[in-house]
């Protein structure tokens, strides 16, 4: 870090995805954030356009030039092209360290398919699923499979998207074969995962939060990992089910070979199985995220949180 300068921020935010919205209320969130610390950091609004463009101060260059002289990027980008490695490839490219995971973490865990598959090996329970492909030429008979050997609803859900884009919840086989169709409007894989029924709830996990390390691991940084409060959509977590969801998505967040931050997504059953869904590797920052709310339950200000990212970082 230099002592004697302030440190140049680019917050990217914006994209080409469904997540554009999300994007600009992070990226404007660490934005308000970077500006109440002057003395320290001077912040630089790099906005893309959904056509994919970049733009700084108004005017439309290729990343290289818009990065120009900047020290560190805060990736505030969400969902297609911030999360899936696409922009973390472009960064890596132009060797500038950028907050979140590397373009090959951030890759799997932006795939659902391949995300389950560390999950078993990391003993982590995750509802059974199958995958079904668009250029697949027996995806009629792999339904009817599917559809007599899981009970039903089942869920329907793109194997690569973010959040809940393109979920569904489906009973009969018409409905199974329609959501399959529309499903691969937004991805060419589609996954058909068991119903678990239950109480949902998310962990942020964030490295270093005690400033203690991890010495000669081989993923993220180094840094021992912490999990914030996890929240619950009841607002009824059990003291056990906490400490377990928050030891989960821990393991997760290492399994994936994630860094920085993360926050995964937990399903608890009426007889206290949990099962983890899904991580995602850049969770929403804004004042109406979980994200900011556990934050600000497990007593952060925003402004310790960025400091501390961009303190691992650079």
């Amino acid at each position: 870090m230099r002592l004697s300068s302030k440190i140049k921020v680019a917050v990217v935010r914006g994209g080409e995805s469904d997540a554009y919205h999300s994007s600009l209320k992070t990226g404007g969130h660490i934005l308000s954030i970077l500006r109440e610390m002057p003395d320290t950091y001077e912040s630089i609004d790099i906005f893309i356009s959904k056509e994919g463009e970049w733009h700084r101060e108004g005017l439309v260059d290729n990343p290289h030039k818009v990065l120009r002289h900047v020290d560190v990027v805060w990736n505030a980008l969400h969902g297609k092209y911030g999360e899936d490695g696409q922009v973390q490839r472009v960064l890596e490219s132009l060797k500038i360290p950028f907050t979140g995971s590397s373009a090959v973490a951030s890759a799997l865990s932006m795939d659902k398919d391949m995300a389950k598959r560390v999950y078993r090996r990391y003993s982590l329970l995750t509802p059974e699923h199958e995958l079904i492909r668009e250029d697949d030429n027996d995806i009629r008979d792999k339904l009817i499979t599917i559809f007599r050997s899981y009970l039903h609803p089942v869920i329907v859900k793109p194997a690569n998207a973010g959040g809940s884009l393109g979920v569904r919840k489906v009973s009969t086989f018409g409905e199974l074969q329609e959501a399959i169709e529309d499903t691969f409007k937004y991805s060419p894989r589609v996954m058909v995962e068991e119903f678990i029924g239950g109480d949902e709830a998310t962990c942020v996990v964030v490295e270093g939060a005690k400033g203690e390390t991890r010495p000669n691991v081989p993923f993220g940084t180094g840094e021992a990992i912490y999990a914030l409060r996890p929240v619950s959509k009841s607002g009824n977590l059990q003291t056990e089910d906490s400490k377990k969801i928050e030891e989960m998505a821990k393991r997760a967040h290492e399994a994936l070979g994630l860094r920085h931050y993360s926050s995964s997504d937990f399903l608890i059953t009426p007889r206290n199985k949990i099962y983890i869904l899904e991580t995602n590797s850049l969770p929403e920052i804004h004042n109406q995220s979980i994200a900011y709310n556990s934050l600000s339950t497990t007593g952060w200000h925003s402004r310790d949180f960025v400091n501390h990212v961009l303190g691992l970082v650079i």
